[in-house]
């Protein structure tokens, strides 16, 4: 009788071990290859929007296709900004899911490069979405620019702005 339990637990234990390493190996490879393809996007311009006469900072961007938009920074207390970026990304073959990263560069004058300093992934099975992004820079004035990479097409890069403290 103890034998049989014994068995039973080891025989269950083994199974649930084998059941969650089954998990952690698919939700891995799903991310791995979203990440993957996530790698290029539709080639766009980037345009800042005007501001009003009075100084008043206008609503927010709205993008057209083809086009990515940069919203006016709302600047926080100490070194805090809230950028919002907006596109409307055209899905290269509709039907399927494509993905797309958002990514706010920074330039490092010493190396002479952009350097990734926040990254967002997404995704969506339309022909066409628009799709905005609020990444927030804490502490760290410096040149920036806001990347967007959709599956299947060229990466697009906006007009690169100063974050001051």
């Amino acid at each position: 009788m103890v034998t049989r339990s014994t068995v039973a637990l080891a025989t269950t234990a083994n199974t649930a071990r084998l059941f969650v390493a089954a998990l952690a190996f698919t939700a891995a490879y799903v991310g791995a290859s979203a990440y993957d393809t996530a790698a290029s996007a539709p080639a766009r311009t980037v345009t800042p929007p005007a501001r009003t006469a009075a100084g008043a900072a206008p609503a927010p961007p709205v993008a057209r296709p083809g086009t990515v938009r940069l919203g006016p920074p709302a600047v926080e207390a100490g070194c805090v900004s809230t950028h919002e970026a907006a596109a409307v990304a055209v899905n290269p073959t509709p039907g399927r899911t494509a993905f797309y990263t958002w990514r706010l560069t920074r330039w490092t004058p010493r190396t002479g490069t952009w350097r990734t300093h926040l990254v967002s992934h997404g995704g969506f099975a339309a022909a066409e979405r628009t799709i905005t992004w609020n990444p927030t820079i804490t502490g760290s004035a410096g040149r920036y620019r806001v990347e967007l990479a959709v599956t299947g097409a060229a990466t697009v890069s906006s007009p690169r702005f100063q974050v001051t403290c």
